[in-house]
């Protein structure tokens, strides 16, 4: 098929992107447009001057210098949805989130509609099983980003904080429990069953872990189960309600924060990763709320279900959208300050 020669506009735009020092093809804007990433040609000119608008040549820009060949731009995608922030951009955003987080069900050949509701017996055996379908060929991960982290300073005899919380969230115990509360909700597993799971691999201090549990008994006893706060208080259908429901401009927002928070976390790790530092960011909630259990968003899968856990929690969990932006603030001043000297040796891999 004959394709329609460039225009005017394209053309102008591929010229502006060469004088940033990228390469951008006619054929390569058309597909940008296809997907939502770069605005309709008729919207890439000042009104008044007729010239190419500055945010536009900076976007053909950006996606100039992460496109490759053969391969996507994963989550990046979705962060220009959420900055353009309209109706269709907003539900492109949507459909992304939920099949994301859908996808664990996908590996397994499961479907949404397979979990059954309800608490009789015949459902429970249900969800239990699909929960055990869910486990079948998962690859246990040996060490998290923490423990990764530890290990490497260690290498370089820096000493970092000791551990306040579980040694690895992606513990198989914690993970089968996981696979259980995906299924079936928090209904589905007993207090004690998850207090037990989490005490077998707590390594900080016990009054802590004991402090927790105490929480949770006065709650029970005062008639709230504090349970039912967890983003998985109703399982994956459950999240996925959750996204459906969630307002454009607010599901927008939380990818704005959360894309912006991991991408800030990575330059930190590959690039300023001192002693100093890595204590600073270890010295926050929002370490082991975020940073060990999904802060870390590569340019795959993997980083887009990170990116969507993040999101769920910025819109379901009391107080996590506050800390993320406070934790945001520490990430910033900590990309502008010097590097001390004593530096441990950027990260070349990370989980």
């Amino acid at each position: 098929m004959t394709r329609t020669p460039p225009t005017a506009a394209e053309l102008a735009l591929v010229d502006e992107v060469s004088h940033c020092g990228l390469t951008a093809t006619p054929h390569q804007l058309e597909r940008w447009r296809a997907k939502r990433w770069l605005a309709p040609t008729n919207q890439w000119t000042d009104p008044v001057t007729s010239a190419l608008r500055p945010d536009i040549v900076h976007r053909a820009a950006w996606l100039a210098a992460l496109s490759r060949p053969g391969r996507g731009i994963s989550w990046i995608g979705w962060t220009f949805w959420a900055l353009d922030g309209t109706e269709q951009t907003g539900a492109l955003l949507r459909d992304a989130l939920i099949r994301t987080i859908q996808l664990p069900l996908r590996q397994a050949g499961i479907t949404l509609a397979q979990i059954p509701h309800g608490d009789g017996d015949t459902a429970f055996e249900t969800r239990q099983n699909l929960a055990e379908r869910l486990l079948q060929g998962r690859r246990a991960i040996g060490k998290d980003l923490d423990g990764l982290l530890r290990a490497h300073a260690a290498t370089a005899g820096i000493t970092l904080p000791e551990p306040r919380t579980i040694s690895n969230p992606f513990d198989t115990t914690l993970i089968r429990v996981g696979a259980r509360l995906l299924t079936g909700g928090m209904a589905d597993v007993s207090p004690e069953e998850l207090t037990d799971a989490w005490g077998s691999v707590w390594t900080g201090p016990r009054e802590q872990l004991d402090r927790i549990t105490a929480a949770h008994l006065a709650a029970d006893e005062a008639g709230t189960d504090l349970r039912s706060l967890s983003p998985l208080a109703h399982g994956l259908p459950g999240l996925v309600r959750a996204l459906e429901q969630a307002d454009t401009r607010l599901l927008c927002e939380a990818v704005r924060a959360c894309t912006k928070a991991s991408s800030t976390l990575m330059k930190l790790l590959l690039e300023r990763a001192d002693a100093e530092m890595l204590a600073e960011l270890m010295d926050d909630v929002m370490w082991d709320q975020w940073v060990r259990a999904g802060g870390i968003a590569p340019a795959s899968r993997l980083g887009e279900a990170a990116i969507t856990m993040s999101t769920v929690q910025y819109l379901l969990v009391p107080g996590w959208a506050k800390d993320l932006h406070h934790y945001q603030d520490r990430m910033d001043r900590l990309v502008t300050a010097p590097t001390p000297a004593d530096s441990v040796p950027p990260l070349r891999h990370t989980p």
